[in-house]
């Protein structure tokens, strides 16, 4: 496995973060975009049905409403889950992301818990995981993948956490 990082222009805080790290992670923006996109399914469909009527009104217009909204939030959750996967790989702006990742780290060393948690999959099953969801969030489009398994391949930038905390 490739550990080297890549060039970016902001802090990498983590280059693998588990799926449950990136969605406490999400901004008001990025809820923004998700409900933006989940809105603008539904409102699609209504405007087509009035400037380009079908004749189909009432049950399958809501019909094709609530597919639109399914499909819309679906779409929402997978933007704004990119935007943040973004920060933390480095690509964004992620100050705010890197106090709070401070802020959890601390909090995890006082209890005494590894920063990635504990896997229970043997090393080569990590590193295969690890291999396999890193740069997954850059093809959503092809096939979403998200990481759901505990390992400690996890690069990041020099200063996200304090040299002496180590």
């Amino acid at each position: 496995m490739n550990n080297k990082l890549h060039d970016a222009p902001y802090p990498i805080i983590d280059t693998d973060p588990i799926f449950s790290r990136v969605v406490r992670y999400f901004r008001w923006t990025d809820v923004g975009v998700a409900a933006a996109f989940t809105a603008a399914g539904p409102a699609f469909m209504y405007w087509m049905g009035k400037y380009q009527p079908t004749g189909n009104t009432g049950k399958p217009l809501i019909r094709a409403m609530k597919v639109a909204a399914v499909v819309g939030a679906m779409s929402g959750f997978l933007t704004a889950y990119q935007l943040t996967s973004a920060r933390f790989m480095g690509l964004s702006e992620n100050t705010r992301e890197i106090k709070k990742y401070r802020i959890e780290y601390a909090k995890l060393k006082a209890q005494g818990k590894p920063m990635h948690g504990v896997s229970s999959l043997p090393l080569s099953m990590q590193r295969t995981a690890a291999s396999y969801s890193t740069w997954a969030f850059m093809n959503f489009d092809v096939f979403p993948m998200f990481n759901f398994v505990n390992h400690p391949y996890h690069g990041q930038s020099v200063g996200v956490i304090p040299e002496e905390d180590k």
